[in-house]
C-alpha cells in the first residue's frame, strides 16, 4: 500500500469514475476494465422480488402494464432536476400510453419528493390519476427488484441510477454538472441506456460546492419533452427485443 504511487485522473474530467478507481489496481498488472466483462453487480434478493410482485399486484399492475420507475431525488441539490420538470414529465408519459403505471421514488435525502411530485402529477391527469399508483417505499434490494422489473428506469446521477445499471433494464439518466463520459451507466452496451443534459456549457462541470451562475441551468436546461422523448427510445427499444423473442420462439 505504501510502495507504490498511482497517478490520478481528475474528478472531473470526462472520464468514468469506474476506470478513475480501478487505476489503483494497475500497480498489479491489471488490466483496464471493460463494462461487458467487469459489469457492476447487485446480485438479486427472491424475496425482495416477491414481495414487490405481491405490492404490484395488490395495486392492480400486471405484465400488461408497462412500469415506468422514475427516481426523483439525489444527494444533492446539484443533481436534482426540478420537480415541475418531473411532473411534467410524468404527465406526458401517462398521457401517450393509458395502460402505462409510473412509480415514484426518493431517497432519504429528500424523502418526499416523490410525494410531491406523485399528487402533483394526480392532479393534472385527473381521471388518470390511476396511473401513479401509491406504492410506499423501497429498500435496496427492493428498489432493485423493482427496476429488474421495470420496462425503463429515469433517474438522476445518484444511486438507485447505479442500481440500474446492474439490470438489463433500459434507463434514461439525467445529467446536470456531471458529464456522460464519467458519470453514464457503466455496464455491457446491448442494454439500451441514454444520458440526457444540457449540453456544453461554460461552468460545466462544477465541483458542486457552488452554482456560479446561480440558475443552476444545467439542470432547467433539460427540457420534460426532451426527456421524454428519450424515454420513448427505450420504451420502444424494449417492444423491438419483444418482437424479436416472440419471433424466435
Amino acid at each position: 500500500m505504501y510502495t507504490e504511487a498511482i497517478e490520478r485522473a481528475p474528478d472531473l474530467s470526462n472520464r468514468h469514475s469506474v476506470e478513475n478507481q480501478w487505476d489503483l489496481l494497475s500497480a498489479l498488472g491489471i488490466e483496464e476494465p471493460d463494462p461487458v466483462d467487469d459489469a457492476v453487480e447487485m446480485i438479486a434478493d427472491p424475496e425482495a422480488a416477491a414481495r414487490v410482485e405481491r405490492r404490484l399486484r395488490g395495486l392492480g399492475i400486471t405484465p400488461a402494464h408497462p412500469l415506468v420507475v422514475l427516481h426523483v431525488s439525489a444527494g444533492n441539490p446539484f443533481r436534482r432536476w426540478p420537480e415541475s420538470s418531473f411532473v411534467a414529465l410524468v404527465t406526458s408519459l401517462a398521457r401517450r400510453d393509458p395502460s402505462r403505471r409510473i412509480v415514484i421514488t426518493s431517497g432519504p435525502s429528500d424523502a418526499d419528493a416523490a410525494v410531491r411530485v406523485a399528487n402533483e402529477a394526480r392532479r393534472l391527469l385527473g381521471p388518470q390519476a390511476s396511473a401513479i399508483p401509491e406504492t410506499g417505499e423501497f429498500d435496496l434490494a427492493e428498489l432493485h427488484a423493482l427496476t429488474m422489473r421495470a420496462a425503463v428506469y429515469i433517474g438522476g446521477d445518484s444511486g438507485p441510477a447505479h442500481i440500474a445499471a446492474t439490470t438489463r433494464t433500459p434507463i434514461v439518466e439525467l445529467l446536470g454538472p456531471t458529464l456522460p463520459g464519467r458519470s453514464r451507466p457503466w455496464r455491457d452496451g446491448r442494454w439500451y441506456a441514454e444520458t440526457v443534459d444540457a449540453g456544453d456549457l461554460p461552468c460545466r462541470p462544477c465541483s458542486q460546492r457552488r452554482c456560479a451562475p446561480g440558475d443552476f441551468r444545467c439542470l432547467t436546461g433539460i427540457g420534460a419533452e426532451q426527456v421524454a422523448a428519450a424515454v420513448e427510445r427505450a420504451l420502444g427499444q424494449v417492444a423491438t427485443t419483444q418482437r424479436e423473442k416472440e419471433l424466435q420462439a
